[in-house]
């Protein structure tokens, strides 16, 4: 499904185009069917002009229901693509680089704990300024309720961007959203973590371009609090 979409996105001037072209001759059809209506003398010629007419006139609004079906597909549903489960199936990017997991074990004390991932700088895991970058929260920052995400997320060639979380004992990175214009130095969007349980989590941003090639993600890791909702 994806692919398909993809495919209409990034051909959306081209579909356009021929529906365009379509559009014309089709009127062009129209018009000369009524001319030969209104100037048929017979029931015969009649028939056959106001058939023109039908035809013309079915393929028109055929064209102007695809036209509106690739706008919404375009405008609509390839945006949110990335985000139609949030916070509920894993996402799998086989274009994206391996995931970094966050914590390793402690094994000179054989106990086994994860050691915090606070001390990993954000530069080391795939940030690069000015094309894929979070900066805020940053690194090692305590958040709660509605977090406000903002960074970078301006690469040649850009498709769409994806912010990502999981708990640092979990593997497993789940879509929060997702958005297909360029940002520079300001809001990529919203983390609402007021349904999460207290911990540390990583948060990672991943760039697409129009190719569908992934950028290596930006990650930072964060501290979630409890919620200050009722």
């Amino acid at each position: 499904m994806a692919v398909v979409l993809e495919f209409f996105k990034n051909n959306e001037v081209f579909i356009y185009l021929i529906l365009g072209i379509l559009a014309i001759w089709q009127i062009r059809k129209f018009a000369v069917g009524w001319d030969e209506l209104r100037s048929a003398a017979f029931g015969l010629e009649q028939e056959s002009a106001r058939a023109r007419l039908n035809w013309a006139t079915s393929m028109l609004v055929l064209i102007f229901i695809l036209g509106v079906a690739e706008f919404g597909l375009v405008s609509f549903v390839f945006p949110n693509l990335p985000d139609e489960s949030p916070l509920l199936t894993p996402t799998l990017d086989l274009l994206a680089t391996p995931t970094i997991t966050l914590g390793v074990a402690n094994e000179a004390s054989g106990t086994g704990n994860a050691i915090p991932a606070a001390t990993i700088q954000a530069e080391d895991i795939g940030c690069i300024p000015g094309q894929v970058e979070i900066t805020f929260p940053p690194n090692g920052e305590t958040v709660q309720d509605v977090v406000e995400i903002y960074g970078t997320a301006d690469i040649p060639n850009f498709g769409f961007y994806k912010f990502e979380m999981a708990s640092v004992n979990d593997v497993n990175w789940l879509t929060i959203q997702a958005g297909d214009v360029a940002v520079y130095e300001d809001l990529l969007g919203y983390w609402d973590t007021s349904r999460l349980p207290v911990g540390d989590y990583a948060l990672r941003l991943v760039v697409t371009d129009n190719q569908g090639d992934a950028s290596e993600p930006c990650t930072v890791q964060v501290r979630v609090e409890a919620s200050t909702e009722p």
